[in-house]
C-alpha cells in the first residue's frame, strides 16, 4: 500500500465503497425501519452513486477531492445520516486541503476531528448511540495500528465490537430516541451503517 492517501487511491476506494454499498441496501432499511424512517440504504446508495459520478474529474489536491466528494454525497442524500457524514468529510478536506498525499498515520487525528465537527452539528455526544460511538472505535483502534494494511481489518473488529457493546443501551439522539426501550437490543442504524462501509471497504477488488 501506498504510504499516504492519494486522490488516485480515493477515487479506487470510492468506487469500491460504491458499488459495496449496493449490496447493503435493504439491510440498511431493515435496521432503519426498526428505529427510524427506513430508508437508511436507499439515501446513502443514492448519495454514493452521486460520489461515483464525480470520480473521473477529482483534482489531486486530497483535501479539494474530498470537499468534492462530500458536497455530490450530501446533494443526494439529504437525510441527517448523510449530512452529518458529509460534514465530517468536510473537515477531513479542510485539514488535508493543498496535500497530494496523506500520510496513513494522520488518520486518527482526521477521524477525531471529523467526530468533533459531526458532534457539533449534531448535537450528540459520545455514549449516545449513534454513528460518533461507531467511528471513536475505530478511531481509538487506528492509534494502535503501525501498518496501513491492517488500518481496515482493524477498523472492522473495533466496529463489531462497537456494535455489540452498545446493543443494550438506549438510543439518546435522532429519531431512534423517541422509541425508548424499544432501541435497546437492537443495533443503531448509523452504527451498522459505518461498518458496512468499512466491509465494502475491505472487500476484496
Amino acid at each position: 500500500m501506498a504510504d499516504g492517501l492519494t486522490t488516485a487511491l480515493l477515487r479506487e476506494g470510492l468506487r469500491r465503497l460504491a458499488d459495496g454499498m449496493e449490496g447493503y441496501v435493504e439491510e440498511l432499511n431493515a435496521v432503519d425501519g426498526a428505529l427510524g424512517d427506513g430508508d437508511l440504504g436507499v439515501t446513502t446508495a443514492r448519495g454514493l452513486r452521486s460520489v461515483k459520478a464525480e470520480l473521473a474529474d477529482l483534482p489531486e489536491d486530497v483535501g479539494m477531492a474530498l470537499m468534492s466528494c462530500a458536497q455530490a454525497f450530501v446533494k443526494i442524500s439529504g437525510s441527517t445520516f448523510g449530512t452529518l457524514v458529509a460534514i465530517g468529510v468536510m473537515s477531513a478536506a479542510k485539514a488535508t486541503r493543498g496535500d497530494q498525499e496523506v500520510p496513513w498515520q494522520d488518520a486518527p487525528a482526521l477521524l477525531a476531528g471529523a467526530i468533533a465537527a459531526m458532534s457539533q452539528r449534531g448535537k450528540a455526544a459520545l455514549g449516545d448511540k449513534t454513528m460518533l460511538d461507531a467511528l471513536e472505535a475505530v478511531r481509538v483502534a487506528w492509534q494502535e495500528v503501525e501498518e496501513p494494511s491492517a488500518l481496515l481489518p482493524a477498523a472492522s473488529a473495533a466496529l463489531a465490537g462497537a456494535l455489540e457493546e452498545f446493543r443494550d443501551k438506549p438510543c439518546l439522539q435522532g429519531r431512534a430516541r423517541i422509541f425508548g426501550d424499544k432501541s435497546v437490543g437492537q443495533h443503531d442504524p448509523g452504527m451498522v451503517a459505518i461498518k458496512r462501509i468499512v466491509d465494502a471497504l475491505d472487500a476484496s477488488p
